[in-house]
């Protein structure tokens, strides 16, 4: 067992803002905490902060038992590491030195295998069995028999960019709830999962003997898994921290009741303080006349100075005010027909058609397709036409298939990507991007484009650089170049992934009037409610449709 404490946490962002101010809770022994906030509230940065990757300004953490941490990236990761690599990265200290000792000595073999590289060789192996190497390959072959369907020996040398974000998130948090660690942080360990994936990790959560803290802006998840809550209330001079010691049921009353004490409270406290005001002065001017009242005046007036010392209570928290405006516009009638659309390789031949209006989710298992279906009409289809391009400059992957998908007439499809990589944002500041505009958007001079921000709760983020902003931040302002871009088909991959529970609840309301159509890869529960009917694509290869979300399909059954 194991247990944090975070105590007076300060942290202070490069450019001197504050972004937490004496933040302070505690992850008791066997405690599930979920930590929640608004996006841009330092939820992560508190995690590294107390993964030890980020020293705080001022405060202290301090913990008992070995920490295991699944960080916001997994799920996004696109380069040449492989199974092995990956779980190697999230095991202990000594299993990662004994590993790269290992991989080293291996390369040093390859080059020369004179005496003393073989030496250095055996004890690279030596050292890895005493680190307890052997025994935690074999917990990772259950690991990626849970995770992937194969054994750790064929699994290992698989490269993670050809895993599914879902696939990635459950290989990690397999390892981490096998593993010896007794405290986890998992930043977002909900993302990428389909939902059997996620009632899979609620079970975990539930049933575990670890410790968690976890970030998660899933409300089905939070609802089902936590048993204290660690709110991140964003503030003038950075996020400041109260806990709810339940869970999410009774989370919105328990802070509307807090706001209404502290609410109170400054009421008052301003009563009390004009009474001292008005005393002071009624003291001030008998002493100019009656010098028996000087004495009174003048303690009149140390009481005063004392009460505005101590300070006003605590201020009622900022409450967010994100407004999406998506505008689209009238099209065809039929918006997409998929004509015995084969995606090569994922799934069998079908043909749909999708109506001007339609809100059409995506469902099924992780690796089955969803995505590609996306990035191909994305693309604007099998064979696209110049008005069908897409209004943003995302770099979209060819998508191999067979048959035809068409785009209706003035389609003009606006991709909201799931990973959040867009090469044509990186190195950029929020406001250049929206001054200078593209082929797709016209720029907006510095006070427009200002108010736009501050629409989507990005004011403060202006000078910022799209790499540096939070996931959540990232997904605001994809969805508001989307609404200044002039799509007329939303194609959303798990827009609310990254967002915050108040952006997502102001997303459904922009989609509810969003003149077009929409498509969206899903796996939040919550926010499916507000689709039509749903395209699912089923564990057998097929896809199907239904009038109601299905949450059961399985792993797709193919040679892997």
């Amino acid at each position: 067992m194991g247990h944090i404490d975070v105590a007076n946490i300060d942290y202070f962002l490069p450019d001197g803002r504050q972004l937490l101010n004496a933040v302070s809770f505690r992850v008791g022994d066997g405690a599930k905490t979920a930590l929640i906030g608004p996006n841009g509230t330092g939820k992560t940065t508190l995690l590294n902060i107390i993964a030890g990757d980020l020293t705080p300004d001022d405060g202290a953490i301090t913990r008992s038992g070995h920490l295991g941490v699944m960080r916001q990236f997994i799920g996004q990761i696109r380069d040449e590491s492989t199974v092995r690599d990956l779980l190697v990265s999230v095991a202990s200290p000594a299993i990662s030195a004994a590993a790269k000792a290992v991989d080293t000595a291996e390369l040093e073999m390859m080059e020369s295998d004179d005496e003393a590289v073989q030496m250095r060789y055996a004890q690279a192996l030596a050292d890895w069995g005493d680190a307890g190497g052997y025994d935690i390959e074999t917990v990772w072959d259950e690991v990626t028999m849970a995770a992937m369907g194969v054994p750790f020996e064929r699994a290992q040398w698989r490269k993670i960019s050809t895993m599914s974000g879902g696939e990635q998130k459950r290989l990690v948090l397999e390892a981490l709830f096998a593993g010896p660690d007794e405290i986890l942080l998992l930043d977002e360990p909900d993302n990428y999962l389909d939902v059997p994936g996620k009632r899979w990790l609620e079970a975990k959560l539930q049933s575990s003997g670890k410790s968690v803290l976890f970030v998660s802006h899933d409300r089905e998840l939070l609802a089902n898994a936590a048993t204290r809550i660690a709110t991140l209330e964003p503030g003038a001079i950075g996020a400041t921290s109260w806990v709810h010691g339940a869970g999410f049921a009774t989370y919105y009353q328990a802070r509307d009741d807090r706001n209404s004490r502290f609410e109170e409270l400054r009421r008052r406290w301003d009563e009390e303080h004009s009474k001292l005001k008005a005393l002071v002065d009624m003291y001030k001017n008998k002493a100019a006349f009656r010098s028996d009242m000087a004495s009174r005046y003048q303690a009149a007036k140390t009481r005063l100075a004392k009460f505005v010392e101590a300070g006003p209570p605590e201020a009622i928290p900022v409450e967010q005010n994100v407004r999406m405006r998506l505008k689209g516009g009238r099209t065809g009638k039929r918006a997409i027909v998929a004509t015995k659309l084969e995606l090569t390789g994922l799934m069998k031949p079908f043909s749909t058609e999708i109506w001007f209006g339609d809100r059409v989710g995506v469902l099924g298992s992780n690796g089955s397709g969803k995505s590609h279906f996306l990035r191909l009409l994305a693309a604007g289809g099998s064979d696209p036409d110049v008005e069908h391009e897409p209004v943003s400059d995302v770099v979209i992957e060819p998508v191999p298939h067979e048959g035809k998908v068409k785009l209706g007439a003035r389609i003009r499809p606006g991709f909201f990507a799931q990973t959040h990589i867009r090469p044509d944002l990186l190195g950029r500041t929020l406001l250049d991007v929206l001054h200078r505009g593209d082929e797709h958007r016209s720029g907006l001079a510095r006070e427009p484009a200002g108010r736009a921000l501050d629409r989507y709760g990005l004011a403060q983020q202006a000078e910022q650089v799209y790499d540096e902003l939070s996931g959540g931040q990232q997904a605001r302002f994809q969805i508001l170049l989307l609404e200044l871009s002039g799509a007329t088909l939303l194609l959303l991959d798990e827009p609310t992934d990254n967002l915050d529970l108040h952006s997502a609840e102001a997303l459904e309301k922009a989609i509810d009037s969003f003149e077009g159509t929409v498509v969206a890869v899903t796996h939040d529960r919550w926010f499916a409610r507000g689709f039509d009917r749903f395209m699912v694509f089923g564990a057998d290869g097929k896809v199907y449709e239904s009038t109601e979300p299905v949450w059961d399909e399985q792993r797709v059954e193919r040679a892997r």
